[in-house]
Formats: C-alpha cells, structure tokens, sequence
C-alpha cells in the first residue's frame, strides 16, 4: 500500500468532515478569533462555545482552576446571545477552512427551540448543531435534561422538526445509565451523540479553607477523565447505530485510535487546546502517521474494533 494513500474524510449524517478531530465547545471559542499560528484548515470541524438566548455573563471567578491530569472549570455558559452571535459571529464564517457545528444551551426547551431557530433563519455556513443537555455549571438548565431519557427525547423530538441540519446531542456521565439517554435521543432524531462532557468535581484551597471555584462544584476536564469517557463511548456503541464523538482527555494521536477502537467515528479535543491552541494539527498528523505505519487504508477500519478478553 502507498503511504501517501491513507484517508481520513468522516461522515456524519449527510455531511462529510476532512477529518474526525474536531474541537470541543468551550475550548475555540466562536471560532473566529484564533491566533495567527493556528491553521484551522487542517480540523475536521470547529464546535462553537455555548449559545443561549440572551447574553450571559457565567459565574463568577475564581472559576477556572487546574488539576493534576485536568482542570475544573465553572464557567457557567458565558457568551453573547443569539441575536449578537447572528450579527456578529456568523458572517465571520465564510472566510473559516473548515466546518463550523453550533453548541446551543438552554434552561427550557423553549430556550433551545428558540436559539436553534432564530439560527436557521438566516443563511449560514453553519453544517450543524450540538445540543448541550449535560452543563453541570449552571443553576438552571440542560443538565436536568441530560439525566432524564424522556425529557432528552422530547427536546430532542421538538428540535428535529425545526432543522434538516446535522443534531448532535452532547451527554452528560453524571448519569446512571448513560446508554438510556443514548437511546432515548437516538430514537428522537439524533444524528450523532457526543460523550462525554466534564465529570462533576470539586477542589479545596487548605489555606483559605475554601473551594478553589466560586459556586463550590465544578466540570472535571482533562486526561483525568479519558478512562471515563473510553467507558461511556464504548457503552454507547453497543446501543445505537448513529455515530458516537469521543470527547475526554485526548492530547495525542493514540488516544484518538483508542477512542476509534471504543466505537468513536470522531473526536473532540478540549482541554489540551489550551496548553497548544494548535495541538489539533499535530493530532491530525499524528493519526495519519499511525494509519501509515499500520498499513491502514481509511481510520474508519478501527471504529469498534476492540478486541476484548474471552
């Protein structure tokens, strides 16, 4: 096999991805205002941070803090509304390399309904939409959802109808049984699942006698939680036929062939992008090298192939 002939085009649904490394909500920011290093032509697709109705402020700081193997982060759903992300953000997009996919939050399926289709009014580049049922940083909102398989398939049902674009449904692991979710919001229409977001944690400063984040509980993030999120990946997989995104930890390229071989058809890198804005390219090179060294035609061969103990 020639070493110049290894694939790694991802389809989801209808549409077809340059690669599967994406980046997760919350790490890129909009998309838009990245540094000049970093080239965005080279990733599958840009998740844009969360988008709610109106303008958001978050929580108040201390509300990032780093961990051994991660960070806590409380951000609490900042950003600038819809109605500013349409007038501002989305005309950006024509000028990006690469696929855009919107995050949109919400504390009432009205919320999400409204945000989703205020966005499909206008005309776009945008190739899709990823739900975030699973925020464990907010007083009120999706995560309530995101543990209720009946709620999940309602908002999920109501959502289906106002879009032909690519639905995504991010989870949260602060569940029971994650598949059921998986399950529920599969038979509503998703077209791809997104596991997982942030494992709920907690730090303490011992000489403030304090916790290190200002509303006390936080998102756990990072390489801490890559065991976690290759378990609920895997758990998935046995469930549903549409496709899994693996998010958890991932910093190089053979934690991309682990979440592949758990039953992921795609990635998502978060965390690590904010020590190297730029480790999304060097994963991508990373994968590719891997598929050559192993003679492996397209990196869909590994989807799944776990080989398990009998």
């Amino acid at each position: 096999m020639r070493l110049d002939l290894t694939d790694l085009t991802c389809k989801i649904g209808s549409v077809k991805f340059k690669n599967p490394v994406f980046t997760a909500s919350g790490t890129f920011s909009y998309g838009n205002d990245l540094p000049e290093f970093v080239d965005i032509s080279m990733l599958g697709a840009i998740i844009t941070k969360s988008i709610t109705y109106e303008l958001r402020v978050g929580n108040p700081p201390p509300r990032i803090v780093e961990t051994p193997s991660g960070m806590l982060n409380s951000i609490g759903l900042a950003n600038i509304g819809v109605n500013n992300f349409i007038k501002d953000i989305i005309p950006l997009y024509k000028n990006i390399d690469t696929k855009i996919i919107v995050n949109i939050a919400g504390s009432t399926n009205d919320e999400y309904i409204k945000v989703l289709k205020d966005i499909e009014s206008v005309s776009s580049d945008i190739v899709g939409y990823e739900i975030n049922i699973s925020c464990p940083n907010v007083e009120h909102g999706g995560m309530e959802l995101g543990v209720d398989a009946k709620l999940s398939n309602k908002l999920i049902t109501e959502l289906r109808k106002q879009t032909e674009k690519l639905l995504i449904v991010k989870l949260t692991p602060n569940v029971t049984d994650i598949s059921k979710i998986a399950e529920a919001v599969e038979e509503a229409g998703a077209d791809a699942i997104s596991a997982i977001n942030t494992v709920i944690g907690m730090g303490i400063d011992i000489v403030k006698r304090k916790p290190t984040i200002y509303k006390t509980y936080a998102g756990l993030s990072g390489p801490a939680i890559k065991p976690i999120a290759l378990a609920m990946v895997h758990k998935i997989s046995k469930t549903v036929s549409i496709p899994i995104i693996g998010i958890g930890g991932i910093v190089n390229g053979e934690n991309v062939v682990e979440f592949l071989l758990a039953g992921a058809s795609a990635i998502q890198i978060g965390t690590a992008n904010f020590r190297n804005p730029n480790v999304g390219e060097i994963i991508v090179d990373e994968l590719n090298q891997y598929l050559k060294e192993n003679e492996i035609l397209h990196y869909s061969e590994l989807i799944g192939k776990l080989n398990l103990y009998e």
